[in-house]
């Protein structure tokens, strides 16, 4: 017998037998990848690519007379501040602290983020886990270098004795010598050297803060509520040629960042919220000046409305009362500009969860691109504010519902636009969310850019500037 032979298998068809096994085993690792590969996410918190917790931060070397012991200086004064009609601060003797805290004096403390972004960095490091700045003792690793002067008390200071000295470049202005011995000091640093000054970081919080020496340190990071105070002229100046002048080159939003002001009124918790009595709220000076003239239009338009209170003064210690009940009574408060396009009142107006009413065509806001207004807040061109029965219309537009989610979504946000930690003096573990790491959180943004510009400058050849063109926002 003749063995079977084996089955005739042609040349051309043992391509095909190993095409097909491929494709099989190509199919099956295909399902297997599919089937247990992470899917992918749009949440906003797996896009973040850039996962570092923090800012390396340098504090400048400047002697205690420019921050703690100007505040003793304060604190010891005998005199109450002239323009208030009770001082809140010199009814009582305050001993000397190595860490006093800052003023209550209201026209003061709402430019208080000098001082509770100072004290953060002062804390121990054991209860800063919380901070997102990381104060670093080496230049080298630093990304930024703080400078530790309270300008807007030292201003507000000089205001306080007599208003017509503030201007005055004398002897006899006390905040005038400050601002040049502490650019004096810092131009003369190796930081200032290395990087010449970009990377510095002053908080100028009142609009006169560093009046006198503005253009010396524009190169460097500025922290300001807004840029109302840096675009006017002088009064008496007519043709744009004062020396008073502010450059717009000296402030932009590419390396500078707006604060908050410090809100003067409590918090109000969503939970304790009522009924709302009144439809409009306003407390303030009816007269201002420059863009603050449409507060005076305004007022006249609204006053005689039904349910709009408008009511002249400040939240000090006689008016604050008035102002939280008035507030926390109202559907909407008005924010035209002041002698700025902002101020404290809409961040009180935030506290008691009153829908802000922001009447200006150049206002610049804190944090924006981490908070949205538009989602709690109600933006009013100039023009149609100052029509006839346009703004009250517009408000009435807005439905209970809308209102509701309004104040649900200021609840939400309150936090952010609080300094105060609690602790006395300040020294102490800080809100994780509060406004202190959210002002370090926008100028870690900026590093990047101003790192580069630094660069830039120093491959330059000697001699070789390049002319100032931050004219864009």
């Amino acid at each position: 017998m003749f063995a079977k032979s084996p089955p005739n298998l042609s040349s051309s068809s043992i391509p095909c037998i190993f095409f097909s096994f491929t494709l099989l085993s190509i199919l099956s690792l295909s399902f297997f990848f599919v089937a247990n590969y992470p899917k992918p996410t749009c949440e906003l918190s797996q896009l973040n690519t850039s996962p570092q917790s923090s800012i390396k931060v340098f504090v400048a070397d400047l002697p205690r007379s420019f921050n703690y012991d100007l505040l003793n200086q304060y604190w010891a004064a005998t005199s109450p501040d002239s323009r208030l009609p009770v001082d809140p601060d010199h009814r009582i003797h305050h001993d000397r602290l190595k860490f006093p805290p800052f003023p209550e004096n209201p026209l003061i403390k709402q430019y208080s983020a000098e001082y509770w972004i100072f004290v953060d960095l002062e804390s121990p490091e054991n209860v800063r886990g919380n901070s997102f700045a990381k104060r670093v003792l080496r230049l080298e690793e630093a990304d930024v270098v703080f400078v530790p002067f309270y300008a807007t008390l030292s201003a507000e200071m000089e205001l306080g004795k007599e208003r017509s000295s503030f201007r005055k470049k004398s002897v006899e202005n006390e905040d005038y010598k400050r601002q040049k011995e502490v650019v004096e000091i810092v131009k003369k640093s190796e930081a200032w050297r290395r990087s010449g000054g970009r990377d510095h970081v002053f908080v100028l919080t009142d609009p006169v803060a560093m009046w006198h020496v503005r253009a010396e340190i524009a190169p460097a990071i500025l922290l300001v509520v807004d840029f109302g105070g840096w675009y006017r002229l002088d009064s008496k100046s007519s043709n744009g040629s004062s020396s008073e002048m502010i450059q717009h080159t000296q402030v932009s939003l590419l390396k500078d960042v707006i604060v908050p002001y410090t809100h003067l009124l409590p918090r109000l918790h969503l939970s304790e919220n009522k009924k709302r009595h009144n439809f409009l709220y306003f407390k303030g000076a009816k007269h201002r000046h420059r863009g603050g003239l449409v507060r005076e239009k305004l007022w006249d338009l609204l006053v005689n409305e039904p349910g709009v209170v408008m009511e002249e003064g400040f939240p000090n210690a006689t008016g604050r009362e008035q102002s939280i009940k008035g507030m926390r009574s109202s559907e909407f408060c008005l924010h035209p500009a002041g002698d700025t396009p902002t101020s404290c009142r809409l961040f009180d107006a935030i506290q008691s969860l009153c829908i802000p009413v922001i009447v200006s065509d150049t206002i610049e806001l804190p944090f924006e691109g981490m908070v949205d207004y538009s989602e709690f807040s109600v933006f009013v061109a100039v023009d149609d504010a100052l029509r006839p029965n346009w703004l009250l219309g517009h408000l009435r537009s807005f439905s209970q519902k809308q209102r509701d989610n309004f104040r649900h979504k200021m609840a939400e946000i309150q936090s952010i636009f609080v300094y105060d930690n609690g602790h006395p003096g300040g020294i102490g573990s800080i809100p994780p969310d509060g406004a202190v790491n959210h002002i370090w959180k926008k100028v870690h943004q900026k590093v990047p850019m101003i790192k580069e510009a630094i660069v830039r400058d120093r491959r330059k050849p000697p001699g070789v500037s390049s002319p100032l063109r931050c004219h864009c926002t």
